[in-house]
């Protein structure tokens, strides 16, 4: 799929999709919310906003609150390709998350999940 479709997806699509991801493996819907709160900065309510307001994946990241300094721990393949080798930096975060969601589905603990 092109770069600039994925940018211009909503949001609100692909939630669903890492929500089932992580049921399938026993986990929560509240645990990929940490994920996304602590990848983001956003809160629940904000979280709400976002997907009530199918905002885009582009809209998404760059409204980001505060993107966590610590993501950049965050090594690995998703996708055949290298999160830390991505050089377009929104493909990059896109990439960060689809990675902790992997993470979550794979059984990791939370704290190990968000670097602490």
């Amino acid at each position: 799929m092109h770069n600039q479709k994925i940018y211009s997806m909503a949001f609100a699509k692909v939630y669903p999709l890492y929500i089932n991801k992580a049921q399938r493996k026993d986990r929560s819907k509240e645990e990929v919310d940490r994920i996304i709160y602590w990848l983001t900065g956003y809160s629940e309510k904000q979280l709400l906003t976002l997907l009530s307001n199918n905002t885009d994946f582009e809209t998404f990241f760059k409204q980001a609150p505060l993107l966590n300094p610590a993501r950049k721990l965050i090594k690995g393949v998703v996708c055949g390709v290298r999160v830390e080798d991505i050089t377009e930096t929104l493909m990059q975060e896109i990439r960060y998350l689809d990675k902790l969601i992997d993470e979550l589905a794979k059984g990791k603990s939370l704290e190990k999940i968000l670097r602490a």
